[in-house]
């Protein structure tokens, strides 16, 4: 038996397999190479399709999964999220910076510290 590393055409997910396997995935998902962890998902969504009365559209489910996939690879909301926390460190960081240079400028007197800006007013 003669193996090959396939390529997952959703996650990219790297595997070694015969080429009867290879033929026998390609043949269900319509040409497509899927890892065991996508194929699997994509016959879950297939299959909750066909619970629900309609035929199993394998197709479909390809489609959905792989634009899942596509959106954790280009770090999906969590990767936005992450990103915005350091763009939000960043800035806190640049303003601390600046902020600590300008330490030279004499504080305010202690009557200015305490009076109330006018936002806090109508809070």
């Amino acid at each position: 038996m003669e193996v090959e590393a396939m390529s997952c055409e959703c996650c990219g997910l790297d595997e070694e397999c015969t080429g009867e396997y290879i033929g026998g995935v390609r043949a269900y998902f319509g040409g497509r190479w899927l890892c065991g962890l996508c194929s699997e998902a994509v016959k879950y969504e297939a299959g909750k399709c066909a619970s629900a009365g309609a035929a199993p559209d394998v197709e479909e489910a390809v489609r959905a999964h792989m634009a899942i996939c596509r959106m954790l690879k280009s770090g999906g909301p969590a990767g936005r999220v992450a990103e915005g926390m350091r763009q939000m460190l960043r800035t806190a960081s640049w303003k601390k910076a600046s902020s600590s240079s300008t330490s030279s400028r004499p504080s305010p007197s202690p009557r200015e510290h305490h009076r109330a800006s006018p936002v806090s007013v109508w809070l």
